[in-house]
Parts: structure tokens; sequence; C-alpha cells
């Protein structure tokens, strides 16, 4: 298949949609305010990130996609976990209904196809890890994952959408190797997602200026998770459970490490507070365009080790040790972090 007009279709959309939504959204309450503490930009950011790319990747599906029950299905569970980040981002719902939301969202996925994960694969090497009739909860607890994954990345400018472009480029690229149908759903975000970062990135904030807004994020974290159950889920699986764990490996630690943090501390793993990656990027001396950079040239770097190591047959338990020795090391790293940069200062 060409893909030059869906890219083309979905670019536009979401350029447009955005553009569009941005006064609605402003008239409407649905704006991200200053608050002095979390929240550090200038004037009121209209939310609608997350809306505009939802548009394009609908009507684009609509179009160039072979129309089934699954896709239906898909689209109409993405338009439910929207409205709901679209109500937290106006009324800052409770953590208890946000996670109730997202429970029967992806309940009506999973039951809804008859899609789940059904196995961790090879990752401890002499035999394979069925999940059985634990695959369905499993499933939930990854979208729940995953959604909050990104959302956690939602710091800076540009970040959450840079690490889903690497997320959905990446799987875009696996699914394409095993020629599978839904290959274009991917590559449809990819355009979409750049859209949307042609305004968050921009230095006009009263004109042009948006937020993803926890409709975005939970949206792109239930797709992303979904795509990983579709790639991993076929007759001829398009890449291996474990490989999902690298094409967002970023976004998967930092929601490890703080949630580990602030249970250590007493505190609810979902509390809001600046002990991010990034914030501590910024701590450290970084600008935030510094910051973006970095932190999304080491997700890509690990988005390329996972699809290297998947195309390669590296066995699948090399991979698991390999990120979870990172895995420690990072959280070992951000809980020392000063001495660590002052190492470096030093060498």
């Amino acid at each position: 298949m060409d893909y030059l007009l869906p890219l083309l279709i979905s670019f536009v959309l979401s350029l447009i949609t955005i553009f569009l939504t941005r006064p609605i959204a402003i008239r409407a309450g649905l704006v991200d305010l200053p608050n002095g503490g979390r929240k550090l930009h200038v004037g009121e950011i209209p939310l609608v990130g997350g809306i505009g790319i939802y548009i394009s990747i609908l009507t684009a599906s609509m179009i160039f996609f072979s129309h089934s029950q699954e896709l239906n299905i898909y689209l109409v569970a993405a338009a439910m976990v929207l409205f709901v980040g679209s109500l937290d981002d106006r009324y800052d719902l409770s953590v208890k209904v946000r996670l109730i939301a997202q429970v029967i969202v992806a309940s009506l996925m999973i039951f809804g196809t008859e899609q789940h994960f059904t196995s961790l694969g090879y990752i401890i090497g002499f035999t394979s890890i069925e999940l059985g009739f634990l695959g369905a909860l499993f499933t939930i607890v990854a979208i729940i994952g995953g959604i909050n994954a990104v959302n956690m990345m939602d710091g800076i400018d540009g970040l959450a959408g840079s690490v889903s472009l690497i997320a959905f480029t990446s799987i875009a690229f696996l699914l394409h190797r095993a020629d599978s149908e839904w290959v274009l759903l991917p590559i449809l975000f990819i355009p979409a997602l750049i859209a949307y970062l042609i305004f968050n990135l921009s230095s006009h904030t009263s004109l042009t200026k948006v937020f993803m807004g926890d409709a975005g994020n939970m949206f792109i974290g239930l797709t992303l998770v979904w795509l990983m159950v579709i790639g991993t889920n076929a007759s001829e699986p398009a890449f291996k459970p474990v490989t999902a764990l690298y094409l967002l490996a970023i976004p998967l630690m930092d929601m490890a490490a703080i949630m580990y943090r602030r249970l250590k501390k007493g505190l609810s793993p979902f509390k809001a507070d600046r002990e991010h990656l990034h914030h501590i990027f910024e701590r450290a001396g970084f600008t935030r365009e510094q910051t973006l950079v970095l932190i999304s040239a080491t997700g890509a770097l690990f988005a390329i080790i996972g699809c290297w190591a998947d195309i390669n047959d590296i066995p699948e338990w090399i991979m698991f040790v390999g990120f979870i020795a990172v895995f420690f090391a990072y959280n070992f790293a951000l809980q020392n972090i000063w001495n660590v940069i002052k190492f470096f200062r030093n060498f």
C-alpha cells in the first residue's frame, strides 16, 4: 500500500482540527492554568491536542482502513477514554474515578474483540510463560500502566508527544515487517503527532500553543498497549512481548521508579510531584530544550535496540535481563542523582 496519501491526510486533519478547536476550548474552559507549582507555563493553554489527534485518526481510519468489528470497538473505546480524559482536564476527576473508567474501557476492548496478552514469552529462558485466564487481567493492568506512563511524561513541552512518536514509529516498523493489516494505525499516528508537536512546541503561547491533556495521554496510552497486544498476539507475531518494554522504555521506567519512591515515602503512587526524570534534568541545570532532546534520544536508542534485538532473534531472557538491569541502574541513579551529577561534573 502507498502510505503517502494517508500520511498527508492525517497530518492535515490533525493540523486543522487542533487549530479550529483552540478557541472552542478556551471558551469552554478546557485550558491548563499555571499554578506556581508543577505548572509553570504562561497563560491559558488549550488542552485539545488529544482531541485533534483523535479526530484525525478517526477520519483517516474510516477512509483507509478495512472496516471490522475490532476497528470499530477500538474507535469507540478510544472515544470513551478521550471523553473521560476531557472531563478530567476540565473538572480534575479523582484518581478512583479515572481508574474505574480506564478499567471499563480496557474491558470493553478486551472482551469485545477477544484480544489480550496471552504470553510473556521466553523471558526466563527455558519455557514460555503463558498467562491463561490471567491474560485479560494482565492486559487491563498493562493498559492502565501505559496510560499513566505516557501521562507522567507530559511535564515539559514536546516530551509526551516525542516519546509517543518514537513508540508508534517503532511499532509501525515491526508491524510492516510482519505485513500486518494493523500497520496503518501507527502510521496514521505519526503525522498526527507531528502536527500536534508543531503547536505544542510553538513559542506563541497565546496564538498557537496547545497541550495534549489527559484526554490525549489516555488515548495514546490505550492505543500503544493495544497495538502491542495486536503485535504480539497474531498467529505470526510481529514482535516478542519483551520487545514492547523497549519501545516505551523511558516512560515505563520513569513511572515504575517514581511510584516506588512515592510508596517508599508512604505517599500515594498517583500523587503528583516534581520528581520525574525531566524535572531532575531541569534542576541539574539543563534547559527544557536540552532535556527534551536528551530524553527523546535515549528513548529512541532503547527502541532501536529493541527492534534490532527482535529482528536478530536475541534470546528473550537476555533482552528481559538487560532491561531489568538497566531499570535498576536507572532507579539507583535517580535515588543518588546529585552524587551522580557531581561525579560527571568532576570527570
